[in-house]
């Protein structure tokens, strides 16, 4: 069977770290989905203004491990990384297949730009350049379901950083929303679950600048040089 991107999708992350675990967490988080030149068509985004919401399916293309088979178990981050639950329970980049699913929010279709059809989202969490396999739209009488469980994720606790301080510096290098998504991003905590280091300086790029910053109890410290 052979499967080709349709379309990648260009973001302000171009590396992993940073990148909002699931989508929809980070909000307002843009995106423009850009198609390949033979799927450049007009009519096949025809009715697609109607809906709200897009199911994407795409590439786990920077997590591939090509010479190790597939493993039943992994260490889930949300667990501290010293737990393993099935594959099949996660959503853990490393699958049979490197297929990921994301729900994210249209805000935009502009279907006659220099790069042909160009659907602009928000709440991705997408690597910049991701390749996009298909596009579904959302329905909400099926597709949300209210009552049901988490399973092992309910019972990681919460995230408790409430506040985030940027450096002068910072809110010159970026406009305000930026800055937004910025603190969205960080409020959400981007470390791996285990890490509680309040000496450990991290870094993530970001819409062009590599932001550093640190966490002190519940607070970030955020920077850029």
């Amino acid at each position: 069977m052979e499967v080709k991107p349709i379309a990648h999708i260009e973001t302000d992350f171009p590396s992993k770290f940073g990148v909002p675990r699931q989508s929809g967490l980070v909000k307002g988080l843009k995106g423009r989905i850009v198609f390949e030149e033979e799927y450049r068509d007009p009519e096949a985004l025809r009715g697609l203004e109607g809906f709200s919401h897009i199911w994407l399916l795409w590439d786990f293309s920077e997590a591939r491990r090509e010479n190790e088979g597939w493993r039943p178990t992994v260490r889930p981050p949300r667990l501290g990384g010293n737990r393993r639950m099935g594959v099949f329970a996660t959503r853990s980049p490393f699958r049979p297949n490197n297929i990921g699913l994301s729900s994210v929010r249209i805000i935009g279709i502009d279907l006659h730009t220099s790069k042909g059809p160009v659907i602009e989202v928000e709440g991705a969490d997408l690597m910049d350049g991701t390749p996009i396999f298909d596009i579904k739209p959302y329905l909400p009488f099926t597709d949300s379901h209210p009552d049901a469980l988490a399973g092992f994720t309910e019972e990681t606790s919460a995230n408790q950083i409430s506040t985030v301080r940027f450096s002068q510096e910072l809110l010159s290098a970026f406009d305000e929303e930026h800055i937004e998504v910025l603190r969205e991003v960080l409020l959400s905590d981007p470390r791996p679950h285990y890490h509680d280091d309040s000496e450990r300086i991290y870094a993530m790029e970001f819409a062009g600048k590599e932001v550093k910053f640190c966490v002190k109890e519940e607070s970030i410290e955020a920077w850029v040089e």
